[in-house]
């Protein structure tokens, strides 16, 4: 669905010392990512590393205090309009209208972008989020884990080619936070490249094909799964944190 599919050989994502500083406080100190397009990589840190001003700054809901982004070879800073039709974010805030169902927010937003054979679209999505018996109750009328189902579904309706994850699964159950993973794996065809955050040390490293660590604004440590078990990355979670000092 995506028009203009990026060249493979270019990078998803691209920052380059990224700083944000809010009045004395300095919430990200130099921070350099690269994403491969397709990868899935999933960044974690304490509270207060930066985790969410970093994923804010990439889909361009705040601006960088100095620094550089490039997202599909794109610098952000010269064609926002279009970089915003390739990306998605779902984090604690929804973006559903409570007081339309959860069709009428899918159509809403499929409408916003433009989507082509927008009614298979929402069949399709909805699918993917296994929430086909709910698709006409309003979106306020949904427990907490459905409607970040629903959120998910919103998030890819444009089929985005990077989709942002800052903490998707805070506050669910543990059988909706479990079901993050199986959506996850539902939503992405190999070509979308994922950025997520999360608390969760096992799950975070089962899903991503590579995993870094922000600490106090900057990235301490970055590997590929491969390269480490659950058990070491624990050791090694608490090693370059302060949770660990």
């Amino acid at each position: 669905m995506n028009k203009d599919i990026p060249n493979s050989s270019i990078r998803a994502v691209e920052a380059r010392g990224l700083e944000k500083t809010f009045g004395e406080q300095r919430a990200l100190r130099g921070v350099d990512l690269t994403v491969s397009r397709g990868e899935c990589l999933v960044i974690f840190g304490p509270n207060g590393a930066g985790k969410t001003t970093l994923l804010k700054i990439l889909s361009t809901l705040v601006k960088p205090s100095a620094g550089s982004v490039r997202l599909d070879g794109i610098d952000i800073r010269d064609k926002p309009a279009q970089i915003r039709r390739r990306i998605s974010l779902v984090g604690n805030q929804t973006f559903l209208y409570d007081n339309l169902t959860v069709y009428e927010n899918l159509k809403f937003y499929g409408k916003m972008y433009d989507v082509a054979d927008l009614e298979n679209r929402i069949r399709e999505v909805i699918s993917w989020v296994g929430l086909e018996s709910r698709l006409h109750d309003r979106a306020g009328t949904l427990s907490r884990g459905m409607q970040q189902r629903a959120s998910f579904a919103r998030a890819v309706i444009h089929d985005p080619s990077i989709l942002f994850l800052d903490e998707p699964d805070v506050g669910l159950d543990p059988h909706a936070s479990a079901m993050v993973s199986d959506i996850l794996g539902n939503i992405n065809s190999g070509s979308r490249t994922v950025v997520m955050t999360t608390h969760n040390l096992e799950r975070g490293v089962e899903l991503g094909d590579s995993i870094a660590i922000l600490d106090r604004g900057k990235v301490v440590y970055q590997a590929s799964r491969e390269e480490l078990s659950k058990a070491d990355f624990r050791q090694i979670y608490d090693r370059y944190t302060e949770t660990g000092r």
